[in-house]
């Protein structure tokens, strides 16, 4: 008999089979005639030894911490000599058959993952039981008795029990049975009967329908990565079914053992369907992804194949992965998990190409695909309607043809056949300094980038060559680069690759629902190429340490040049680069009505033409985030910044003054409400000025509306959807008092609401009318009836008894988030210069349940007035904005009091939330 699993070392050590099987020999002749206390003791024999052998396993891997394919053998070797234990056990002593009928036979065997020999710590393990035909009332006896054993041992078993003529009908039936039988292996009992099973299988299932198989595979790899975010740079990616995960490398061996009937990834090279050097790195990523995949699941003792931010650092500390060269450990690991990633893909390019000149007709592709014949290809030559190389030197004889290729392929629309990209990856070490200053070559890329066809699809095909990071060297240190937070979804170069995706989908109107006026604006722009370039280099200088934008505009004014861009134009990207957070920081972190917010953003902008450009990168590099980042309160607050300060840059400071818009606004207002004079002027002289400014039409409507059917009422709360900021808008209506804005916060939180944006206004009357701006913990807006009654109620609650809410709040636990995973230090930043009126006070901190109450009820002991708060949040991040005065009207400029002001700040966003509720 063939040894199975020749590579293991020390196996007694694991589980001693031969010592075991006489200690239950021993077990059965103590208990002869009791089958329920044998089958018992059996099983806590088998225990012992399973948990033995899985802590030695453990120790091979904590003192090997890469060798993955060990970890992965061992654990199928030990579940292999517990089963066999198990079966011998059970027909010799349990339910031993004297003379068995030739019906009464079985064999076991394992199937898919554990078929192949291999099993992460806590996988299933997936067997089959094949009986002749039917089974009889002996076989079935069998096979329930070692299923309850099996669960007993705590083990996830994943089972089957048929004839071997319904085995042959599932597998024809269903491409699950069918491909897990394909891993297929013998473990133990009747042999002859697995033979008969195997050589139907290869006869009556496997036989003349490899070509409906492999098209079956390939879509279900493809449904597998759409439902796994379609991108093998996911910064938490799915170690075994995301893209460039071991689920692909699984499905390459799969084709290749239903094709060309190997048995083991080895022999795929006998075959012609990798070389030796793709064999050994196929090898190479399998171990690696193995032994992460066994560290994911050691450290969470479960099946946990999703390596999420707190599990990476674990993962990284555990494989010793140390900080250098300006990266942590953490960021180090994933990058390199990343380029193994890329490797599997490129893998599977290269034998899906093999695959595809083994199966089809000669003038045929077996992967479809549809091409006009262009007339010019530079030397380049057709294979099939894909680009291909006319002899495997050509791009040695000239390395400008590495750029060429791509923006030929982009040019006439065609795809590269993987012969020419395997031979692309091959030689972009050739390119130089030489092909980088090469007008041909920037000329090439250039065409590429600013393609109007599809630029994201033949950069990624540059990227995945390694063509893109030799000729840009800065954009080659930031492939594989994750960021490690919970903001960014995606590697640096992925998210740049998408932004430049998203830009190219804008200016063809595929997206003018979403950005109408970022699509109108692309139509009328000076230089559009500026605005591809700037996108390609807005992160470039990530991982870098320092400012990842002063640093990429320096980068900018040195590249720019070399790409054929006019000197304005390089000034203008490295402008672009350089304040690319500008926009998005100022409209989600500042009060837009807040003239001198408008005005300090216009200073630094200068030009109608450059706010364009700044709309579209600031809107893209949003977008190119992940999924879920955008949202219709952003889209809100970029259009309004965008109009404010085009009417700025456009008119110049002398347009409409304050009261000139203070008295439009009152206009707009009585001619919305109808109401008779004297009742509109009593209500125009509650609201101060500052309201007017503040708030914009639709909701001075709103407010009027409330105000007036509030009437004397000391209390008044209104909760409806918003769909122009997509957000639940809050209308509290009250006698105003310190800390009501700190308590409705609470409350908010505590009906499972985040408050995005706030404005507290105090009437005339001492009455307070405040807006909030609130959304569900998924950043959607509460919509039903039942949960904007849950806000009322729980406002009205919080006013009318504050100690019930603090009670409550201190009760409510709080669930331990991912975010959990990050190091944030908190910090505060007071400005007195970004507002006339008001002294501007930012709290960076890391995002938690209730930060916004704590931070609230801090300034509320500080006995400081607030009147506008902003909250956005970066993934685990969370940057808080408010704008107070002290409690006459005036900005807090005392050096003690701000000293003050900034420790109870630091305190509440730092601290556990009790600390916040002694003081309130």
């Amino acid at each position: 008999m063939v040894m199975q699993f020749p590579a293991l070392g020390s196996r007694r050590t694991i589980i001693d089979r031969r010592a075991i099987s006489d200690r239950i020999t021993l077990l059965a002749q103590a208990h002869q005639g009791d089958t329920m206390r044998l089958r018992g003791e059996i099983v806590r024999e088998l225990k012992a030894a399973l948990d033995s052998g899985r802590e030695e396993i453990a120790r091979r891997l904590e003192a090997k911490p890469t060798r993955g394919r060990e970890t992965v053998t061992a654990f199928a070797f030990l579940v292999d000599q517990i089963l066999r234990l198990l079966y011998d056990a059970t027909t010799h002593y349990l339910y031993p058959a004297s003379n068995r009928s030739t019906g009464e036979r079985i064999v076991l065997i394992a199937v898919g993952g554990y078929g192949r020999g291999e099993m992460a710590p806590h996988s299933d393990v997936d067997i089959g039981f094949i009986t002749p035909w039917k089974p009889t009332g002996w076989t079935e006896q069998v096979i329930e008795s070692m299923l309850y054993s099996l669960w007993d041992l705590g083990l996830k078993v994943g089972h089957s029990s048929r004839s071997v003529d319904e085995t042959m009908r599932m597998a024809k039936a269903d491409l699950t049975v069918r491909t897990a039988l394909l891993e297929s292996r013998y473990i133990w009992g009747d042999r002859a009967l697995y033979e008969e099973t195997s050589k139907r299988f290869d006869a009556e299932v496997m036989q003349g329908n490899a070509r409906a198989f492999v098209t079956e595979k390939l879509a279900e790899r493809e449904e597998r990565h759409k439902r796994m975010g379609d991108s093998r740079y996911v910064v938490e990616p799915n170690v075994k079914e995301g893209k460039g995960g071991l689920r692909d490398l699984h499905t390459l061996f799969w084709i290749g053992k239903y094709v060309n009937r190997v048995r083991s990834v080895a022999e795929l090279v006998d075959v012609g369907l990798l070389t030796q050097s793709e064999l050994r790195q196929f090898q190479k990523a399998e171990d690696f992804l193995w032994a992460v995949r066994c560290h994911l699941h050691m450290i969470t003792g479960r099946a946990e194949d999703r390596l999420t931010f707190d599990l990476q650092l674990e993962t990284a500390t555990r494989m010793h992965f140390t900080g250098r060269h300006g990266l942590s450990g953490v960021e180090r690991f994933m990058r390199y998990y990343f380029l193994n990633a890329k490797t599997v893909g490129d893998l599977t390019a290269v034998f899906l190409a093999h695959l595809d000149d083994q199966m089809a007709p000669k003038g045929r592709r077996y992967v479809p695909s549809f091409f006009r014949r262009p007339k010019k290809l530079d030397g380049f030559v057709l294979d099939r309607g894909r680009l291909a190389l006319p002899s495997d030197d050509f791009f040695q004889q000239d390395p400008v043809r590495l750029l060429e290729i791509f923006a030929l392929a982009d040019k006439h629309d065609l795809s590269i056949h993987p012969s020419a990209m395997r031979a692309a990856s091959r030689d972009a070490v050739l390119i130089n300094a030489k092909v980088r200053k090469d007008p041909r070559a920037n000329a090439a890329f250039l065409a590429v980038l600013t393609s109007p066809r599809d630029p994201e699809t033949v950069l990624r095909w540059m990227n995945e060559s390694s063509v893109f990071g030799r000729f840009i060297p800065d954009f080659g240190r930031v492939v594989a680069q994750m960021q490690f937070d919970m903001y960014h979804h995606y590697t640096v170069d992925e998210h740049t690759i998408r932004a430049i995706g998203l830009l190219s989908r804008i200016e063809k109107g595929e997206l003018s629902e979403d950005h109408p006026r970022s699509a109108d604006l692309m139509s009328k722009l000076i230089s559009r190429r500026t605005l591809y370039v700037a996108v390609l280099l807005h992160d470039i200088a990530k991982g870098r340490g320092g400012d990842h934008s002063i640093l990429g505009a320096q980068i900018a004014l040195e590249l720019c040049p070399r790409l054929g861009l006019t000197a304005a134009e390089t000034e203008t990207v490295s402008w672009l680069v350089r304040y690319h957070l500008l926009m998005s920081d100022t409209a989600f972190r500042r009060d837009l009505s807040d003239y001198k917010t408008i005005l300090d953003f216009v200073e630094v902008v200068q030009s109608p033409e450059r706010l364009k450009l700044l709309l579209c990168l600031t809107v893209v590099d949003i977008r190119a985030v992940g999924p879920g980042v955008w949202n219709s309160w952003k889209r809100q607050l970029l259009g309004d910044l965008y109009e404010s300060a085009e009417e700025v840059l456009r008119l110049g400071h002398k347009q409409k003054g304050r009261s000139e818009r203070v008295l439009a606004k009152q206009e707009a207002l009585e001619n919305a409400l109808d109401l008779p004079q004297e009742s509109f002027e009593a209500l125009k002289k509650r609201l101060p000025e500052s309201y007017w400014i503040a708030e914009p039409l639709d909701i001075l409507i709103h407010n009027a509306e409330h105000i007036l059917e509030a009437g004397d009422a000391p209390l008044s709360i209104a909760a409806q959807y918003y769909p122009q900021r997509g957000a639940t808008l809050v209308t509290v209506y009250a006698t105003d008092h310190p800390g009501l804005f700190y308590r409705v916060a609470g409350a908010i939180h505590l009906a499972g609401g985040n408050i995005i944006d706030a404005r507290i206004h105090t009437m005339r009357d001492g009455v307070a009318i405040d807006n909030f701006l609130v959304q569900d913990p998924l950043g959607g807006a509460f919509h039903g009836p039942d949960q904007l009654e849950r806000i009322k109620r729980a406002i009205e609650d919080s006013l009318s008894n504050r100690h019930r809410l603090i009670t409550k709040l201190a009760a409510r636990p709080l669930p331990r988030i991912r975010a959990d995973a990050f190091e944030i230090v908190p910090n505060v930043l007071i400005d007195n210069k970004a507002s006339n009126r008001f002294t501007v006070i930012e709290i960076n901190a890391r995002d938690r349940p209730a930060l916004l109450f704590s931070l609230a009820n801090a300034l509320f002991q500080s006995k400081v007035t607030v009147h506008s708060a902003h909250v956005a949040t970066y993934g685990e991040r969370a940057v808080d904005t408010f704008y107070v005065t002290d409690l006459l009207g005036g900005k807090i400029e005392s050096k003690t009091r701000l000293q003050t002001l900034t420790r109870r700040l630091v305190e509440a966003a730092s601290g556990e939330i009790s600390k916040t509720l002694e003081r309130a």
